[in-house]
């Protein structure tokens, strides 16, 4: 089997805490960190699938634990990224990756759905990384890395609530990186672009079935093809990592060149 770049990376020692870590993306990237030696603390909505992933880990001879988390519930969520740093004595990496899709043009999507986009894609990433804040200052740094989307920095047709809330959160993400840079807390959006996961129901919706949803794929990304999961992963690893020191403030866009 052929090594991911990632494999090459090193995060011995380090606490990570990644949210929607139960499947696609974020379980991707669980995995990659821990398998570069991060005790990664999964969690996700559906305790199961969270603790699924970290009997992958630990059945790998990695270290990590799991717990049910609700990124809509501010007190739980503020609970997690502090308990994680107390009972593990630090927070290294923050990955707030958790996210909604709620596909629409303006006169198709509800104030109910705009709100539950505001929600959890970015109040959510501002309670987690505003928790994560304290640990990391006194420990002297870290890397907290938010999940966009390439939508956040282009436009989708008929996608009003998901792209201007991925558009929020990289601006989002870039004044919090200003705030903090001087502290050694560095903050990064991810920016994936089309990811063969069950998140893309909300474009599959808004663009006809999944038939039409492959003929896009193929016919306007520059690559014609999906990311893959692990692509993905190599990214986060890169940005949780050393390897990204003096990156702060940056979109990272991971898409085949869709936004070209």
């Amino acid at each position: 089997m052929s090594k991911s770049p990632a494999d090459m990376v090193s995060l011995n020692g380090r606490i990570a805490l990644v949210t929607g870590a139960g499947s696609g993306i974020g379980r991707a990237g669980a995995l990659a960190m821990a398998r570069c030696g991060a005790h990664v603390v999964v969690s996700d909505r559906d305790g199961d699938l969270a603790a699924a992933v970290q009997n992958e880990i630990v059945a790998k001879g990695f270290h990590g634990s799991s717990r049910q988390l609700d990124v809509g519930e501010d007190a739980a969520l503020e609970a997690a990224v502090l308990e994680t740093a107390e009972e593990h004595g630090r927070l290294d990496i923050l990955h707030s990756h958790a996210g909604i899709q709620v596909e629409g043009s303006l006169e198709e999507v509800a104030p109910e759905g705009m709100d539950a986009s505001w929600a959890i894609n970015v109040r959510a990433h501002f309670i987690a990384a505003r928790a994560a804040i304290q640990p990391m200052k006194r420990q002297g740094g870290g890397s907290i890395i938010i999940t966009a989307s390439n939508s956040g920095i282009q436009y989708d047709r008929g996608m009003i609530a998901y792209a201007t809330t991925k558009h929020a959160v990289v601006a989002m993400t870039r004044q919090m990186a200003a705030d903090y840079a001087n502290l050694n807390i560095r903050f990064n959006s991810l920016c994936p672009g089309f990811v063969d996961t069950p998140f893309n129901a909300g474009f599959e919706v808004q663009m006809g079935g999944r038939g039409a949803l492959e003929q896009y794929v193929k016919d306007n990304i520059p690559m014609g093809r999906w990311a893959t999961c692990s692509e993905i992963s190599d990214a986060i690893v890169f940005l949780a990592s050393d390897m990204s020191s003096f990156m702060t403030g940056h979109a990272l866009v991971v898409d085949g060149g869709e936004c070209i």
